[in-house]
């Protein structure tokens, strides 16, 4: 996917407080949060984006630490869709 179309998808439902499941072309789907930090806008500018896991979303919520969250290349991203809370 390219950065506008994910951008697009973050902004357009209120991101960054809701989970996100990210399908991928070449591995398994990941369930996480997109996190904006300091580098967003350049990380975003070469289609790169930080993601903090379904299992380390909790301990990120209350520490903000940044060794939790993972970066991925948006070009692998085939699908994304919003998680609905039960």
């Amino acid at each position: 996917m390219t950065s506008e179309l994910i951008s697009k998808f973050i902004e357009n439902e209120q991101m960054p407080n809701k989970p996100v499941k990210i399908e991928f072309k070449k591995r398994n789907a990941v369930t996480g949060m997109f996190v904006k930090v300091n580098d967003y806008d350049e990380l975003k500018s070469k289609n790169f984006w930080r993601i903090v896991s379904e299992t380390n979303m909790e301990q990120w919520h209350k520490s903000r630490d940044i060794n939790l969250v993972r970066i991925f290349n948006g070009t692998e991203f085939t699908k994304l869709s919003v998680i609905k809370k039960k």
